[in-house]
C-alpha cells in the first residue's frame, strides 16, 4: 500500500498553534459547506466532509491532538523524515519493529508505549489497542463559608465526551453501513518509519476500529462522540478549607478500548464570609457594644458557626479591642474543635441630645475627666 500523507491541520485550514475556538469555527464552516444534505450525490463533497470530521475528531480532543502532534513531529504525517505506511514488517516492509526486540531486550515496547501507544497484538497478529483509562478532569469549585465549615452537598457542571446518541458511537449515519478504513486497510493500526525503526500506532483515521462511516453521522460528523454537560453532586466534608481536594471516582472522561473512566478531581475554594473569619480551626468575629455596656458591663448574644447563639459576659470597664474566647465554638474537623474569638468594638455616639449631653457633662465632672 502506498504511503499515506494526511495533515489534519491542513484539512481544516488552520495552523498547528490554532486554539480550540479557531479549530471549532473552521470545522463548522467546512462541515456546513460539504455536508451530504447540502451536496446530494456529490461523492467528492461527501469524502471531503468525512475528512473534515476525522480531522476535527482528533484536533478537538486535547489527548488525541497531543498524540497526533507527537506522531506528526517525528515525521508520521508528511512533515519530513520517513513517512508512515499501513504496511507492517510482516508484509515485507524494510526496517525494524519494536516487536522484534521482545525476545532479546524484554519489554522495550512498554518503554515507548506512553509515547506511541503501542497496545497489544491480537491472535491474528494485527495490532490491537490496549485498554486505556479515560482522562481525569480537574475543577476548582467555590463553596460558601458555612458549607465548608458544616459540610454538605454542592453541585458542579462538568463537560465530558460521551458516545453520540444518534449513531450509538459508531460514527455512521443511522441506516448506513461503515466501510474499511483506507488509512490502515482495516487493521486498525499503522506503522511508520523513523531512524531505521518501524513503530506501530493505532490508526488516527478510524481510532483503531478498522472501519469508518460510509456516510458520517450528522450529529457528530462521524466522530462517534460529542461533548456533553453533566451535573455532579459533590459531598463536602465538614471543616474543609481552601485547597482541600476530593475525588469523584469513575466520573471523568470515558476510556478507550473498554478502559475505565477517569476521575473528577475537585479543589475547593472557600468564599469569604461577611462576619466570620477563619484561622485554622479557630473563628474570629468582631461585635459592637455601646459605651454604657462597656462601662457598666453587660451580657450579649454572639452568633457562632454552628448556627446557635451563645451568651457572652462583658465585664465592667471593657475597652474597645478587647478579645474574648468562647471555647469549643470554632470549626470541628476530624474529632477536633477550634475556639471562637470575639473582639468587642466600643461605639461612641456621634450625636447627643441635650439631655444626653448634660448627663455626659455630669459624668465628666463626677469622674474628673477633662474634655
Amino acid at each position: 500500500m502506498a504511503p499515506v500523507r494526511k495533515d489534519f491541520y491542513q484539512i481544516l485550514g488552520v495552523n498547528e498553534k490554532a486554539g480550540a475556538e479557531k479549530i471549532k469555527k473552521a470545522f463548522r464552516k467546512l462541515a456546513k459547506q460539504y455536508h451530504p444534505d447540502a451536496n446530494r450525490g456529490d461523492k467528492k463533497a461527501a469524502e471531503r466532509f468525512k475528512k473534515v470530521g476525522e480531522a476535527y475528531s482528533v484536533l478537538s480532543d486535547s489527548a488525541k491532538r497531543s498524540q497526533y502532534d507527537q506522531m506528526r513531529s517525528v515525521g508520521g504525517f508528511g512533515m519530513g523524515g520517513d513517512r508512515y505506511t499501513t504496511r507492517s514488517p510482516r508484509e515485507g516492509h524494510p526496517g525494524f519493529s519494536f516487536d522484534d526486540l521482545e525476545g532479546g531486550f524484554g519489554h522495550v515496547s512498554d518503554l515507548f508505549s506512553s509515547l506511541f501507544d503501542l497496545g497489544n497484538k491480537s491472535a491474528s497478529g494485527s495490532q490491537k489497542r490496549r485498554k486505556e483509562r479515560g482522562r481525569n478532569l480537574e475543577y476548582v469549585l467555590e463553596i460558601p463559608f458555612l458549607t465548608a465549615v458544616r459540610g454538605g452537598k454542592v453541585s458542579v457542571d462538568v463537560s465530558l465526551t460521551e458516545d453520540c446518541v444518534t449513531c450509538g458511537g459508531g460514527g455512521a449515519k443511522p441506516g448506513t453501513e461503515s466501510q474499511r478504513c483506507p488509512e490502515c486497510g482495516g487493521t486498525g493500526d499503522i506503522s511508520f518509519g523513523q531512524g531505521g525503526f518501524t513503530v506501530k500506532r493505532p490508526c488516527p483515521g478510524c481510532f483503531s476500529r478498522g472501519k469508518i462511516p460510509g456516510v458520517p453521522c450528522g450529529s457528530c460528523a462521524g466522530r462517534g462522540d460529542l461533548r456533553q454537560h453533566r451535573k455532579l453532586q459533590v459531598k463536602v466534608p465538614p471543616g474543609v478549607d481552601t485547597g482541600a481536594k476530593v475525588q469523584l471516582s469513575g466520573q471523568g472522561e470515558k476510556g478507550y478500548a473498554g478502559g475505565k473512566r477517569g476521575n473528577v478531581l475537585i479543589t475547593f475554594k472557600v468564599e469569604p464570609h461577611h462576619f466570620f473569619k477563619r484561622q485554622g480551626l479557630d473563628v474570629h468575629v468582631a461585635v459592637s457594644i455601646n459605651i454604657v455596656q462597656a462601662t457598666l458591663g453587660s451580657k450579649i448574644k454572639v452568633q457562632t458557626v454552628s448556627g446557635q447563639k451563645v451568651i457572652l459576659k462583658i465585664p465592667e470597664g471593657t475597652q474597645s479591642g478587647t478579645k474574648f474566647r468562647i471555647k469549643g465554638q470554632g470549626i470541628e474537623k476530624d474529632g477536633q474543635a477550634g475556639d471562637q474569638y470575639v473582639e468587642v468594638l466600643v461605639e461612641v455616639p456621634e450625636e447627643l441630645t441635650d439631655e444626653e449631653h448634660q448627663a455626659m457633662e455630669g459624668f465628666a465632672t463626677a469622674t474628673g475627666m477633662r474634655h
